[in-house]
């Protein structure tokens, strides 16, 4: 099961998202876990303590060469990361004169075959690479701070995705940085009653801060890892727990 986490615009807990629900993952459901850094910015491979790939990354994705032989270790049992590097700044310009929109996918299900789940830490903003990982995707989850700029950019994605020749993905919002303090995420909240909420926890800054997963910051009955972990398990409810 692959499962990416996407957003249009930065500055909505992506990086901090996908970091931690790799990270439940693997502690809280034993599952063999790889966290994808897609991202050229290399957030999540920075959270996790890597050093970024070196400039073969490129090489080794486009003509799906071996790819594991890039994936390490990290400090935590079964969460294995396969690091960001400079190299893949330019994946947009290569797959597009490459012409095969499938070949991320190709190269997700190589790299899936060692792992019961595949997180992929998504690069802002529609791309090339972010349709590539969107057809790659069994599941796509989108953080999105409760705005209605937030929503109008899901109203776009959601757009975009019913056109004929696009990706067929299911999208998951989940609603991050939420202060139940302000009038306007309140009002978008009760929009949608049934999405996932991930308070706004100044606890979650500590993530990036301290380079490591917010469940091994904090106890795993707080507030913080308590929201990670109900949602974790929403998502394994979604997937069916099916390995």
């Amino acid at each position: 099961m692959i499962i990416s986490v996407y957003s249009a615009k930065g500055g909505v807990g992506k990086t901090t998202l996908a970091v931690n629900l790799a990270w439940a993952s693997a502690k809280l459901s034993s599952r063999r876990t790889l966290l994808w850094d897609l991202d050229a910015q290399g957030g999540a491979s920075f959270v996790l303590r890597q050093e970024p790939a070196g400039r073969e990354l490129r090489k080794r994705i486009i003509e799906n060469d071996e790819i594991r032989l890039m994936v390490r270790e990290t400090a935590y049992e079964r969460l294995h990361v396969l690091p960001a590097g400079e190299s893949i700044r330019h994946l947009d310009r290569h797959f597009h004169e490459l012409g095969k929109r499938g070949r991320l996918a190709r190269v997700g299900a190589a790299l899936a075959a060692d792992y019961d789940r595949v997180f992929i830490d998504c690069p802002p903003g529609l791309t090339e690479t972010s349709e590539q990982i969107l057809r790659a995707s069994d599941l796509v989850l989108v953080p999105l701070i409760p705005s209605a700029l937030s929503q109008r950019a899901l109203d776009a994605l959601q757009d975009y995705l019913s056109g004929r020749r696009a990706p067929k993905v299911v999208l998951a919002p989940v609603f991050t940085m939420v202060d139940r303090r302000r009038h306007s995420h309140v009002r978008e909240l009760e929009k949608h009653p049934g999405w996932p909420v991930v308070p706004m926890a100044s606890a979650y800054e500590r993530v990036s801060e301290e380079r490591a997963p917010i469940g091994e910051l904090m106890p795993l009955g707080s507030p913080p890892v308590r929201a990670i972990a109900l949602l974790w398990r929403r998502i394994e409810s979604a997937l069916g727990t099916a390995a």
